[in-house]
This record gives structure tokens, sequence and C-alpha cells, in this order.
């Protein structure tokens, strides 16, 4: 059953993915992805490399990122789309980017997806993917990189010398910034975890460190911006309600349900997705971030590819 169900999402991802292309693989059917309201401050700021840090597991955050990328593709403008899957395996999703559209969903969930519960690899990942890559089959100028954590010895032994999360964090900047210079990308739009989109110290760990943002603002332009939304559901990882940390007992697997968890709102706002630089309206700006991209209420979206592992006992 768990086998049926992954197939048959995959396919409905596929059908959608091939309906999205037909309305937008020609300019005059691209106005179906338009800009959000607020890309204008955005733009006016002339930054290059443009953060979207998200709270993992939504419908909404993906497809908002997506439409950006598709908008400005439209445009004419050369994309790198980079997205917060593991390093090591972005030769994988190279050599799935320059596949045919029928082989690239099965080409690319092989490369890390299968049991990502952490809302990295969720359907709504999935889906975006799937347009992004139709639309550069279709002569849309769109590259993709996996940038997330160290992807070799080499990397590892560089930044050995820094602290707590900082060597995995200067890894994704590192990892961006090289994947940038291959060709002369118009924007580099970069999907992340919003700790990793910080331009200021991480500092609420037991160990503080420099976010990616933050690392890779030193040589470039970046514009950070740290989702927002009305209330919905997400799908995170979490301790279960019974468990109780206890110091010095580690947390094991079978402390952790993942699934679709109740999200409060940041505001309460018109649904209508937008971006702004600075806050939210009738909120202060926060200093991690240069703004804000508003989703509307979210809806959580659970792994595009189940974990193929047998069973835990409880």
């Amino acid at each position: 059953m768990r086998k049926g169900r992954m197939l048959l999402a995959l396919g409905v991802l596929l059908a959608a993915g091939a309906a999205d292309a037909r309305g937008t693989s020609s300019l005059s059917g691209a106005a179906r992805c338009r800009l959000p309201p607020g890309w204008d401050q955005v733009a006016a700021r002339g930054a290059r490399f443009v953060v979207f840090g998200e709270m993992h597991g939504t419908q909404q955050s993906p497809r908002f990122f997506g439409d950006v990328a598709c908008a400005l593709a439209a445009r004419g403008e050369r994309l790198l789309v980079a997205v917060e899957h593991f390093s090591t395996v972005n030769g994988d999703f190279q050599k799935a980017w320059a596949l045919p559209d029928a082989d690239f969903v099965p080409a690319l969930t092989k490369a890390g997806w299968a049991g990502r519960d952490d809302g990295v690899g969720s359907e709504a990942m999935l889906a975006m993917l799937v347009r992004l890559h139709r639309l550069a089959r279709a002569g849309y100028r769109i590259d993709i990189v996996a940038f997330s954590g160290v992807r070799d010895e080499a990397q590892q032994r560089r930044f050995a010398s820094l602290a707590g999360q900082g060597p995995h964090d200067a890894a994704q900047a590192e990892n961006i910034r090289e994947a940038a210079v291959r060709r002369p990308y118009d924007h580099v739009l970069i999907l992340v975890g919003n700790a990793h989109a910080r331009k200021s110290p991480v500092t609420y760990t037991p160990v503080p460190f420099e976010p990616m943002a933050m690392q890779l603002g030193k040589s470039e332009s970046v514009v950070s911006l740290n989702m927002k939304s009305a209330a919905g559901t997400i799908w995170n990882c979490g301790l279960k309600p019974d468990v109780v940390r206890k110091p010095g007992v580690p947390i094991t697997n079978a402390d952790i349900a993942c699934g679709a968890h109740p999200a409060t709102a940041d505001a309460d706002l018109k649904p209508t997705p937008f971006i702004a630089l600075g806050g939210l309206p009738g909120q202060q700006p926060d200093p991690d971030y240069d703004g804000v991209y508003w989703l509307g209420p979210i809806s959580a979206s659970p792994p595009a590819v189940p974990d193929r592992s047998p069973p835990r006992n409880p």
C-alpha cells in the first residue's frame, strides 16, 4: 500500500507539472506565474542573491518560491535555484535535471529523498522542482544546485575550526557561491530553513555560529526574507507529547513523531501573498532579515518519498 500511494502521488505530480508546463511554455502563457507584490522592493536593492527562509513542510512556501522563479525566467532572466538538499547528491541532481520529463522524477527521488520527514523532501518541494524542470526543458534558463552541508573531506577540513554548526553553514554558503560563478546568473534564488537565512549570528543554540546567509553576505549582495503566515498546519518533527527530556539522556527516533501539526499565525492579514522589506504591516522589522514573504494560511505537505525502512518497534 505504501508503494502504491507513492506511485500515485508521483503520477499526480507529473500530471500537474505537465499542465503547468503547457500553461507556461511560452512567454504569452507565463502570466500564470506573476511576481508577487513587493518584488520591486527586492529588485531595487540590486541583490543578486535572494534567500527565502522558510519553515519546512508547507505547501505554500515552495509554491511561492516557484512562482518567483517562473516569473523571473519568463522575463528572460538566467536563474540558479538553490535547494536545501544534501550537497553530496548534487551530482545526481544535475544528471536528473538534464533528463527528459518522463525520467526526471524517478531519477531525482533516488537522490536522498527517501524517509525525509523534515519537510525538505516534501511533496510540495518535489512539485516545485517538477514545474521548474519542465520550464527548463521548454527553454527557460533555470539551473539547480543542492547545497546543504559539507560535500567532501577537503571542505570539512577547511571549516573544521568553526564552532558548533559553523562548518555546516559555511559549507552551504561556499557551495552556493561556487555554483553561482559557473554562469552569468541574473538571480540566485535560495530556499532554505529560516535559521540559515539569518544575517546575524545564531545565539540561541548551545554554541553560537554564523548562519549561511550571513557568511554568503560577506562577499555577495544578499537580500534575505523570512517566511510569515496565517494559521494552519505544517509538516515537521518533534518530541512525542509523553516524552520528557532528561539531562544526559539522548533523544532517540522512538521519541520523535513526524506529521502535520498546528501552526500559529504570525499576523492577521489578508491571504494574498506578498513580499515586504522591513516587517509586516504594524510590526517591527526583525534585524536578522531584510524583510518577509507573506503566505497567508498554510497547510502541511507530507514527504514525497516515504521511508522504505521496516517499521521500528515502539
